[in-house]
């Protein structure tokens, strides 16, 4: 299998996940980093043996065919199109636009130059959710016809050192956690038809709980405490609550309920955990693990908890499918109608009214074992 050669814009926080586990995988190698701030590069392409650059640079590089965006999310669509406009193929962390306009500029940009987009989260592709998905499409729980999924906190400020841009707009819980969950739900039962929602900002301010700038005030500008329901095509109905105005709850991630029994997922941003199916009688028990690689421990934690960790799975995936020629599984038609579902959840809080969706997409295909195993360095 060829091997892309990979750059990446943007060396925050999450860069260093990338740099670490690319090498993971087969058929990709990132060879340069580039930032706005060029120290900040030199800095991170130091600690992973990579070069570092200025954007330009990494653009018109001749050994880069792929570029990563991991620029905040309000510059995602510029520097994509930056991206494709250089002829590179792009993948961007979520959420890859902030509106369904952007996503279908960068779709029309995309086939024009016969390029392709990807879009975090690849966390659907982990095992647990694979499982999920077999347990779904082996008819273990018959139809899916309603759900719950809750992400809630206290608020990103306890643990992010500048968290500004999580409470302006193109932030919230919703933006920025929400894909995880819509699009797992997506690839488990299928294209969202309708939303309804209701949000408030429970708080004008945030106080900065860590590192340098503790104790300094941000201004919230975009709803923290949503709650919606979401028609899926299929007739399933499911309840979303996103919020950063929580201090505790007892609601379990994800819960789908099937015409024959009952699924309990763990948290889609994480790509393990346990599956558990609740039988009509009451009967609950773990789904059998399918050994998916994507489930197995290989990570800590904050907290100190062992976790399966194997972001750019979906990098590898669109790599692998473009040197096949066979779609990649975090799509740009996937990304696109989660972003319009994730927008269209906002409008409705802002309208109080049902907002319908124009975008739809297929399911992405499963991923099997042995079809991650193929993705691995072996």
């Amino acid at each position: 299998m060829k091997k892309f050669g990979v750059g990446i814009i943007g060396c925050g926080n999450i860069s260093a996940s990338y740099l670490g586990l690319a090498p993971l995988f087969e058929g990709i190698e990132v060879r340069a980093v580039a930032d706005l701030n060029l120290e900040t590069a030199q800095a991170r392409a130091a600690e992973f043996s990579v070069r570092a650059g200025t954007i330009e640079e990494l653009l018109t590089a001749e050994d880069i065919d792929i570029v990563i965006n991991l620029t905040v999310p309000a510059a995602h669509f510029e520097v994509t199109k930056r991206i494709l406009e250089a002829g590179k193929h792009a993948y961007s962390e979520k959420p890859y636009v902030l509106t369904l306009e952007e996503g279908e500029a960068l779709r029309s940009l995309a086939a024009k130059e016969g390029l392709r987009v990807g879009s975090a989260p690849d966390t659907f592709l982990g095992g647990a959710h694979q499982l999920a998905r077999a347990a779904i499409d082996e008819g273990l729980v018959g139809e899916i016809i309603g759900g719950t999924c809750h992400v809630m906190s206290r608020g990103m400020e306890a643990w992010h050192p500048n968290p500004d841009f999580f409470f302006l707009p193109g932030g919230g819980p919703v933006l920025d956690l929400g894909p995880y969950y819509i699009t797992n739900l997506v690839q488990l039962i299928g294209p969202v038809k309708s939303v309804s929602a209701m949000a408030s900002a429970s708080f004008n301010t945030r106080t900065i709980g860590i590192g340098p700038r503790t104790g300094e005030t941000v201004p919230v500008e975009t709803p923290t405490n949503i709650h919606a329901v979401l028609e899926f095509q299929n007739g399933a109905l499911i309840t979303l609550g996103a919020s950063w105005d929580v201090c505790a709850h007892r609601h379990e991630n994800m819960e789908l309920y099937g015409s024959g029994a009952s699924l309990y997922l763990p948290d889609p941003n994480f790509f393990g955990g346990e599956v558990l199916l609740a039988e009509q009688d009451g009967d609950v028990a773990r789904v059998a693990g399918r050994d998916h690689p994507f489930s197995i421990p290989n990570a800590k934690d904050g907290q100190g908890a062992e976790r399966a960790n194997y972001r750019c799975a979906g990098l590898a995936d669109m790599a692998a499918g473009i040197a096949s020629g066979r779609p990649h599984r975090c799509s740009l038609e996937l990304a696109t109608h989660v972003v319009e579902v994730m927008t269209a959840i906002l409008k409705s809080a802002e309208q109080r009214r049902w907002v319908d969706m124009v975008t739809t997409c297929e399911r992405p295909d499963a991923l099997t074992p042995d079809q991650a195993r193929a993705l691995l360095v072996s």
